[in-house]
């Protein structure tokens, strides 16, 4: 279940010091601990790295630069709030920053190309004039079975104005029979009227990206239930042998029938590789609202195999919109 944490922790300097997990986690036990230094927050169980979350800005690696063409060097941008590494099942990583052909692809992150703002556009996906900055305000909990954070940032606009508010829920589960799944949750509100959110040009991508790590023999595929079906489920998916993994893996993604739009529209660049479900609605643009945020749910899923288990996939699609269906949203 995804949770609905009504207070906030406020952690920064001696405080956060105080507040981190430190000692050796006991083999099994779900774990989450955020870097003093790098402001990096990595989720365990046991030993095994699950993913790592940049909460604070991240700065290009030395060197970067060099190894980027010209014309695509204004893409290597200082970079917040996102996920990378996103681990698989024997340690692999799924994930990739700072690629060469695409230096803005940050694993996986929540961004839109089109963000308008007193009639003007910024591009929160390649980093382009609006950016998602930390306030420091971050709560970390574990459970038996869980580990998770909430995370506030805000956009900025030229790095400056702040326009939006976000809220950042990622809740990791202890591996199971069906593999381990992480639940996303994304909450924005804005901060000044006439915000909006949309596609490349209105119709190509723009959401939940996902940037993957070298992989051979990949499959990407999609399925939507008919238009008809009650309930209609959706998710997308990739499988194959990453680098560094001796077998195949595979990382769904499961879409909240909550969420606007639903089902998005299935984006992939089986090239770079990189892929994603879309929001909003081709040929739409979406006002965020300064009263009540716009929430977007999904569920990733981790697994060993080269291609999903169809049940499996139902079973999690059920058991994350039978919990976000019974919780009350959020203002």
């Amino acid at each position: 279940m995804i949770p609905r944490f009504r207070t906030l922790i406020l952690l920064s300097g001696a405080m956060l010091c105080a507040a981190m997990i430190v000692g050796d986690a006991v083999a099994g036990d779900m774990s989450v601990e955020q870097d003093e230094t790098t402001g990096a927050v990595v989720i365990r169980e046991g030993e095994a790295l699950v993913l790592q979350y940049n909460y604070k800005t991240v700065q290009p690696p030395e060197g970067t630069l060099e190894t980027i063409a010209a014309g695509n060097q204004k893409y290597a941008r200082p970079r917040s709030n996102y996920i990378h590494p996103l681990y698989g099942p024997t340690g692999e990583k799924l994930t990739k920053d700072w690629s060469k052909d695409h230096p803005h692809h940050r694993g996986i992150y929540w961004a839109w190309p089109e963000v308008m703002y007193k009639e003007e556009l910024g591009d929160l996906h390649a980093l382009q004039r609006v950016f998602a900055r930390p306030t420091g305000e971050i709560e970390l909990k574990e459970t038996d079975d869980t580990a998770s954070l909430v995370a506030q940032s805000v956009w900025k606009w030229e790095d400056k104005t702040p326009i939006v508010h976000e809220t950042t829920t990622i809740l990791a589960h202890k591996a199971g029979d069906h593999g381990r799944y992480v639940d996303l949750t994304f909450e924005m509100k804005a901060l000044v009227e006439g915000v909006s959110l949309a596609r490349r040009g209105t119709r190509n991508y723009g959401g939940l990206n996902i940037r993957l790590a070298p992989i051979t023999g990949m499959k990407l595929a999609n399925h939507a239930d008919p238009a008809e079906s009650q309930p209609r489920q959706a998710w997308q998916y990739v499988a194959g042998t990453w680098q560094g993994a001796a077998q195949p893996a595979v990382l769904a993604v499961l879409e909240d029938s909550t969420n606007p739009d639903y089902p998005g529209d299935y984006i992939q660049y089986p090239n770079l590789p990189w892929f994603q479900p879309t929001f909003p609605r081709a040929g739409t643009r979406y006002a965020l609202s300064t009263e009540k945020p716009l929430t977007l749910r999904y569920r990733l899923l981790i697994a060993d195999g080269d291609a999903p288990d169809v049940d499996s996939l139902r079973r999690q699609w059920s058991v994350l919109n039978d919990s976000a269906t019974a919780d009350t949203p959020s203002n």
